[in-house]
């Protein structure tokens, strides 16, 4: 699409999903840090310039450690 349009591809982070890591997260079945930087990575592969998401300040934590 990027190419087509010669527009960067935004993508949205919903919060269905936030909510499911977050729930997965406090019964212990996922490393938060670890899910979520796997979410983005996939978003990032698959053609995302901007990435909209709930995890923001995490995400900028996290990748600054």
């Amino acid at each position: 699409m990027r190419e087509r349009f010669r527009k960067p591809t935004a993508v949205y982070h919903v919060s269905g999903e936030y909510a499911m890591v977050k729930s997965a997260v406090e019964k212990g079945f996922l490393n938060e840090r670890d899910a979520v930087i796997e979410i983005m990575t996939a978003l990032k592969r698959a053609g995302a310039d901007i990435i909209v998401t709930y995890w923001a300040r995490e995400l900028a934590r996290w990748l600054r450690e």
